[in-house]
């Protein structure tokens, strides 16, 4: 399994020969300008919750590559509206797709689609196949429900939490969220694209380390492999 961060919550993950793009935000993202997202192949989408910041470039993606779209039910039926093709979920639901077995939890923060169109409630997935198990928390404060996920999943090895604060948890919350989540390698998303969530890369660095954790910071277009 690899995963490849493509700048603020934006990545791509391949396993089990599929290619999976999450919360695409690209073509407006200035970090992300050397992404070229007509490049960028996709069997499926993966989408948290509605915000532009998670979901600007799923039309023109999803329409080039036909890409089946995953989310809850509400963002699906939006989506399937314009003639995208989705399957819809909803939290604590699970089913096995053709790359492993998806689940979606729960994440504590507001969703609303660009045109102000209801997007459900947001939440975050926990992957899982003979290649490894990883959480992509979305958008997310600090919950007591993330203690569920290793009462209910696989061991995780790696989890991808946001830690640039003020829209998401910071990086002390998120040092909490790895402990709930009984996770030691953590990949840190959703920092320092907009003023508001810039963060001291080294001193989150070494705040998780203190903790006998891994905090993993790859730079935009930088992978990862379980």
């Amino acid at each position: 399994m690899k995963v490849t961060y493509l700048g603020h919550a934006s990545l791509l993950i391949e396993t089990e020969g599929k290619k999976l793009l999450v919360d695409p935000f690209i073509s407006a993202n200035e970090k992300a300008n050397h992404i070229n997202i007509d490049a960028l192949e996709a069997d499926y989408i993966l989408i948290t919750h509605g915000h532009q910041d998670h979901v600007l470039d799923v039309e023109s993606i999803a329409e080039r590559t036909k890409a089946t779209l995953i989310s809850n039910f509400e963002i699906i039926s939006y989506y399937g509206e314009k003639g995208l093709n989705g399957h819809p979920m909803n939290h604590g639901g699970q089913f096995n797709f053709d790359f492993g077995l998806l689940k979606y939890v729960s994440a504590i923060h507001s969703s609303v689609l660009p045109d102000g169109t209801y997007a459900g409630n947001p939440g975050g997935f926990v992957l899982s196949n003979k290649e490894g198990c990883i959480y992509i928390a979305g958008d997310t404060a600090l919950t007591y429900d993330m203690k569920l996920i290793p009462m209910t999943s696989p061991k995780l090895d790696l989890a991808i939490l946001p830690i640039g604060d003020n829209f998401t948890m910071g990086v002390d919350d998120a040092v909490i969220a790895s402990e709930f989540i009984e996770c030691d390698k953590i990949l840190g998303y959703h920092y320092d694209t907009f003023p508001p969530i810039v963060i001291d890369k080294p001193a989150a660095i070494e705040k998780f380390d203190k903790k006998g954790k891994e905090l993993l910071l790859p730079t935009i277009g930088e992978s990862v492999s379980l």
